[in-house]
Formats: C-alpha cells, structure tokens, sequence
C-alpha cells in the first residue's frame, strides 16, 4: 500500500467516534461563512437601493430594520462559530485519543528487537508531539479546508454577479498565491524533517538525563551533559531559526502580492465606478469580497505548511504503527494447563544459539535440562549471556529457525501462547523499575486484588517487611520516581515481594541479590526454600554464596557453558568455579561456611 493511501487509511481509522463532530463542525463553518457572505450584500443593498433610490421609501425611514437584520446575521454567524468550535474541540480531542490509546498499545507489544532500535525519547515525541501535530491538520486545518473552498467559490459568485472584468482580475492573482505557496511547501517539507528529527534527539538528551541523574552526579557529568544538551539545543535552534526564516521570507512576499491584489481592485474598481460601470454599493461590496480573499487564499500557504509538518509526523507514527507485534492469543484460547507445572515440566534448552546482531554470537550450544521444583544456579561473568538465557526463556527475543529450540514439558515455548508462557515466569531485575506510587502499590504491581495479608506475607519472605514497617508511613510510604527513595537493596526486595505475590511456577532471580548484604541474602534464600518447595527457582549470580545451595549450577564463559554440577563438585573439579570461589572467598569466610 503506497503512502497516500496509508496515510488516507489512518485518518478515517482514527476518525471513529469523531466523525458526527467534525461533519457538525463542518456545516457550521459554511453556515458562518455564508452568513458572512451576506453582509456586504445587504450594505450594497442599503447604499444602492434604500439610500440612493426611492423604491424602499420604508425602509429608508425605518434603517433600524437594516441594523436589526445586520445584528440578526452576526448574531446567527456567532451562533455558528460557537457550534463549529465547540465540535471541533471534540472531533480533535477524540481523534487525538484514539491515536495516543492505539499508539501506547501498540507500543506495549512490540519486540524488544525494536525498542533496542529506538530511543526512549524519540518515542515519546512521535507519540505526543506528532500526534499533537496530526491532530491540528486533520481536524483544524482540514476544516479550514473546506471552508476556504466554499468561501472562494461564494465569494467569487458575488463578484462575478456585480462586475465579470474586476473578478477575472482578481482571478489572476489566485494561482499566482497558489503556486508560490506550494513551491514554499516544497522548501519547508525537507527542512521540517531534519528539525523534526533533531527534537527528537534533544527530547532522548533530556530523558536520559532525566532518568539517569545520581549516575550523573556520583561521577560528576554535570558539565559533560550540560555541554552534551547545548550541543543538541544548538543544532535545534538554529534549524527552526532557518524554518522561521524561510517562513519570514513566505509571509513577506505573500504580502506584497496580496497587497497587489488589494491596490489593484481599488484602482480599477474606481475607474469603474466613475465610468458607472459598476455603483458605489457594488464597488464597496466588491471591495470587501475581494480583502475577504486575501487572507483565505494567503492560508493556504499555512495550511500547506502544515500539511508539510503533519506529513512527517504521518510517518513518523506511521513507523511505530507498521512495526510487528508480538504473537498474542486471548485469554479465552490459552492452555492453562501448564500453569500447574506438573513434575514432567522441566526446561530444557537443546542446543540454543543466540546472538543479538548478525555475527555476533552470545550463547553458543547451549544445552541443559532443569527439572520442575529444584533450584538452579547460572554464574557467569559480564557479557557471558546469563541474562540472555532468561529473555529467550521469556520469548523477550526470539530464537531463529535452526538455532535450537527451549521446551517447557516437553513443548516448545514459540508454541506456547506469550501472555501464558510470560505468566509461568516471574523475574527480578539487578535494577527493579519500581512505579513512582506508594510501597503497597508496587508490590500489589503483580496481583492488584491482593489483600494487605498476602501483600505483607510476601515482603516477609522477601525480607522487607520489617525495613517498611520502620517508615513513618509504612505501605503506603511514596517510593519516588524509579524507587529513588530506597535503596538499592530495598528496591531489590520490594521487586522480589511483587514477584512473589504473583505465585509464577518459575521465578528467576536474575543478579537480584547484588545490592544486599550477605546475611540477607542468606536470609532471602533460606525463606525461599522454606515457601515455595514446589517453584522451579534459576538465581543468576556473580556471587558464589548466591548459588552454593542451588540444586545444579551451570558456569557460562563467552557464551559457552564452561562446566556444571553442584557446588561441592564444581569445586573438586578445579575448573573457573573452584577458581572464582578461591578469588571470592577467604580462608574465614570458607571455615565459616564450613562450621
């Protein structure tokens, strides 16, 4: 499907529920635009019928009725305008509503392929901005639209009526505006597209900033990102300074024709008027038709220049619109029979190869078995693809035809429909992203109906519950933007307790214990163990004292697994485990682990 016909497909998609208000919107726009149109008429009317002849003796002892019918016709045109305003507010609102619910939504379901591919800062834009953007063209300028049309055509009929060579000269003048206009569109279109992008930019420079503030402060970047921001606010500015200018040079010219058309008029017109080829009613009424004109046929220019921006801005929704979704099924058509996770549910990974690139591989053969209920422990240094075995699990990103294959019970996960097979897994991040609400409120993140019982039975296990008891406002303590009031092992448990509260038969721990000490995390192991005997546990670690009492623990290097066993037979091995256990650990630290 080209373009045109994309863009054509959207708007009337996105116009559901919009249409009754923008067609109201519409008539009365014409309705106002023709009431206008009458004014001058009557004024021709009272010049050359009541004051200057003797045919509406009436009326020309009765001009009150003529102010009456002039305030009945502005009375009515507001009237109009009010309806036409009021419904335009509406249409526009709406459609920008659909657009933003359907963009958000699509958003929440794209691979995390794409949102690899895009800056968090860019999204944002296209889905505010542009939609902003789209929204004035489609709803204002499009009504704009069809009321400079009528207005023309109107306008143009009066003229012709009163005076055929005087509308003809005028008619000169308007493909002249027209053709002008759209060699401006033209220039703007490509300029808009670069400053466009450059917002776009400037917005991620922002956001990051934003987000990563105490990362910026603890290694002191405030200069390097200052100077990072002006760079990109410079560029910004000086693109929408050349936009302005070129606007600046539009706007000049078109005034200079416009103000050509509007002398000429004039000049003719009282030549005509002198010879008596036209009366002074119709001169003034044809004068006012004419300045009515001028700013109509100037928009146009405006509404191309619009037309320019909410193009680009088409397409930039358009790219996230076009970008695939991820495999959903309904709820209704799931197997839930694996929620169970009967003992035959193992995972299995056989023979899996991954990379995020093309070339670039992260995990090489890998091929292991966990069996359903026992806890298993990965360890691996950065970039060994600890990580990446867990999103592949998830269907965070999907192996390629040929790259091996991940079951759970024996079936193939890209079988498994995704809300079901992400809601068998549960996972804690090493950097949890908590809601800017309170503490209950985070970890009810994951089971909204929670009762207060179950929410605190889940932060005990998780060894929070005491820390959160010690807040003035104990739940219902604000935990900040991103849980920058807590700290970072605090955030790592109330992760853990939201996890928790959603009772997946597989819970993944992926480095999750970094940021407390090693008491809690022993603490936090121990509790586990004790609560949930029948949960399929994968603790991905650095740490050895994380993973000494899991039940099988895999060593990854490079994306390949290194070796695997226990912790007392890795140890005897004498491989990178006994290795990284002699660098990790002290002579006490091991006589205590020991006693």
């Amino acid at each position: 499907m080209d373009v045109k016909n994309r863009k054509r497909n959207l708007i009337r998609h996105f116009f559901d529920g919009s249409k009754r208000y923008f067609a109201i919107a519409v008539l009365a726009s014409l309705t106002t635009t023709g009431l206008n149109a009458l004014t001058p008429q009557i004024f021709r009317f009272s010049i050359d019928s009541v004051l200057g002849g003797d045919k509406y003796e009436y009326l020309s002892e009765h001009l009150w009725m003529l102010a009456v019918l002039l305030v009945a016709v502005a009375l009515l045109s507001g009237i109009s305008q009010y309806i036409c305003r009021s419904n335009t507010a509406m249409a526009g609102e709406t459609f920008a509503k659909n657009m933003r619910d359907e963009l958000f939504t699509h958003v929440q379901k794209l691979p995390m392929e794409w949102h690899d591919q895009n800056q968090t800062g860019d999204i944002i834009q296209r889905c505010t901005s542009d939609v902003e953007v789209i929204r004035n063209f489609v709803v204002t300028q499009l009504l704009e639209v069809f009321r400079t049309v009528f207005l023309i055509v109107t306008s143009f009929a009066m003229m012709m009526s009163m005076n055929v060579r005087l509308s003809l000269v005028v008619l000169l003048f308007v493909p002249v505006v027209i053709i002008y206009s759209a060699v401006f569109y033209r220039l703007i279109a490509k300029r808009f597209i670069v400053a466009d992008e450059a917002e776009g930019e400037l917005s991620t420079v922002v956001q990051e900033n934003a987000t990563g503030v105490r990362v910026v402060r603890a290694f002191g970047r405030e200069r390097f990102e200052m100077d990072r921001f002006r760079e990109k606010n410079e560029i910004f500015a000086n693109l929408w300074i050349r936009l302005g200018t070129l606007s600046g040079l539009y706007w000049g010219v078109g005034d200079l024709i416009t103000g050509l058309q509007v002398v000429t008029v004039i000049v003719l017109g009282t030549a005509e008027a002198v010879q008596g080829s036209i009366s002074v009613g119709e001169f003034i009424a044809f004068a006012s038709y004419n300045t009515t004109l001028v700013w109509p046929i100037r928009g146009l220019g405006r509404i191309l220049s619009d037309m320019s921006k909410a193009g680009v801005s088409f397409e930039r929704v358009d790219y996230i619109i076009r970008a695939g979704e991820e495999s959903y099924e309904e709820p209704e058509k799931a197997d839930s029979s694996l929620r169970e996770m009967p003992d035959k549910s193992d995972i299995v990974f056989d023979h899996v190869n991954f990379g995020y690139e093309d070339g670039k591989t992260v995990l090489s053969d890998i091929s292991f078995r966990i069996p359903a209920g026992c806890t298993f422990g990965i360890l691996g240094g950065t970039g060994s693809g600890k990580s990446t075995i867990v999103q592949l699990l998830m269907r965070l990103y999907e192996l390629a035809d040929g790259q091996g294959s991940i079951r759970i019970g024996g079936k193939d996960i890209r079988e498994i429909p995704l809300h079901e097979l992400r809601g068998l897994v549960g996972m804690v991040l090493q950097e949890p992203f908590l809601y800017s609400r309170t503490i209950r409120e985070n970890i009810a993140a994951s089971a909204p109906d929670a009762s207060m019982e179950e929410i605190r039975r889940a932060a005990k296990i998780a060894c929070i519950d005491d820390a959160v008891m010690a807040f003035p406002d104990g739940y219902d303590t604000l935990v900040g933007e991103r849980g920058v009031t807590l700290s970072g092992g605090q955030r790592q448990r109330v992760a853990i307790a939201r996890m928790l509260l959603e009772k997946a038969p597989i819970m993944v721990f992926d480095d999750s214990l970094s940021a407390v000490d090693s008491q809690t995390d022993a603490r936090i192991r121990r509790a586990l163990g004790e609560h949930m005997k029948e949960t399929t546990v994968i603790l991905i670690s650095h740490r050895i004292t994380t993973l000494m009492g899991a039940d099988q623990i895999m060593v990854l290097n490079r994306g390949r697994m290194e070796e695997s066993g226990t912790h007392y037979e890795l140890i005897k091995n004498g491989g990178l485990y006994q290795k990284i256990y002699e660098i990790q650990m002290s002579q006490d630290d091991r006589e205590r682990m020991e006693v």
